[in-house]
C-alpha cells in the first residue's frame, strides 16, 4: 500500500507484524541501523501540508499503519496491511533487543514520564539493558545542536535501538538525520507510547479501540486540541478513498 503527495510516494511496506519483527531481528545481528515511522490520517495531512515532512517519511526504512483509516484505505486498494499502532510497537521491540544484547534509549517526553516508562519496560522485559533516557528541551529542533549532542551520544555509547516520542513531525525529521549521523542506530517514533506505558497519558480502554474508536475517545478528552486535527484528517478521506480505488483498478 502507497500513498501519493507531489508525484513523490510513501510505501507502507511493512504490511505484517512476522514481517517487521524479522527485519528488525536481521537489522540488530548486522548492527545495521533503521528509521521506523507508523502512518496514520494526520501524517497524511502534514505530507500534503510540508515538502519537508514528505521528505522526512521517504528516509524511513520501515513503515507500518497506525490507524484503521490506513488499514481500511489498504483493503480498499486490495493492498492490506495490518495494524500496528506505535504505541503497540514499543514492548515488542524492546523484547527483540532484549534477546539480542542491544542497548536502548529512550528520548522524549518528559524526564518523569521516560523514568515511569524505563521502570515498566524493565519490569515487563528481562535481559532489557536501558542504557540512557533524555528528555530534550521544550525548544527541542531536531535540526539544531541539541539534536546533534543526542545523536553523538547515541553513537558514542553504542545505542542499537532508540525510541523517539518527540511527536510529529519532530520525531520522523529526527530519525532521518540520525540514519545520516548514527547509522547502527534504530530509530522508532512513538509519539506518546512511552507516556502510556508510564501512566502519564491514559490510553483508551480495550474495548473502544476494539470497535474503532480510539479517535473519538481521544478527541473528546482534550476537543481543544485534537477536534481540529480530526476535522483536517476527515477532509482527506473522500481523495484518499479514490486512490485506494485507483490503485484497486491497477
Amino acid at each position: 500500500m502507497y500513498f501519493e503527495f507531489h508525484g513523490r510516494r510513501v510505501a507502507v511496506n511493512m504490511p505484517a507484524r512476522s514481517m517487521l519483527e524479522a527485519e528488525v531481528r536481521a537489522r540488530f545481528k548486522a548492527s545495521q541501523g533503521f528509521a521506523l515511522a507508523t502512518v496514520n490520517l494526520d501524517h497524511l495531512v502534514k505530507m500534503a501540508e510540508s515538502p519537508g515532512f514528505l521528505a522526512a517519511y521517504q528516509a524511513q526504512d520501515l513503515v507500518v499503519a497506525d490507524g484503521r483509516p490506513v488499514v481500511w484505505l489498504s483493503r480498499l486498494a486490495r493492498r492490506p496491511v495490518a495494524l500496528m499502532p506505535g504505541s503497540d510497537m514499543v514492548l515488542p521491540l524492546c523484547r527483540l533487543a532484549a534477546e539480542a544484547g542491544v542497548p536502548v534509549a529512550l528520548v522524549g517526553s518528559t524526564d518523569a514520564a521516560l523514568q515511569d516508562a524505563r521502570a515498566a519496560l524493565l519490569a515487563k522485559v528481562p535481559g532489557l539493558n536501558i542504557a540512557w533516557i533524555h528528555a530534550p528541551s521544550g525548544r527541542f529542533n531536531p535540526d539544531g545542536p541539541e539534536a546533534d549532542q543526542i545523536l553523538h551520544r547515541l553513537e558514542g555509547t553504542g545505542i542499537g535501538l532508540c525510541f523517539l516520542a518527540l511527536g510529529a513531525p519532530k520525531q520522523e525529521r529526527f530519525a532521518q538525520r540520525g540514519r545520516r549521523m548514527t547509522p547502527c542506530t534504530g530509530f522508532a517514533s512513538v509519539g506518546a507510547g512511552l507516556d502510556f506505558l508510564g501512566g502519564h497519558q491514559k490510553r483508551a480502554p480495550a474495548w473502544v479501540r476494539a470497535i474503532a474508536m480510539e479517535w473519538l475517545w481521544r478527541a473528546l478528552s482534550s476537543p481543544a486540541r485534537l477536534l481540529p486535527r480530526y476535522a483536517k484528517c476527515l477532509a482527506i478521506l473522500p481523495g484518499q478513498m479514490l486512490r485506494a480505488w485507483r490503485i484497486r483498478a491497477r
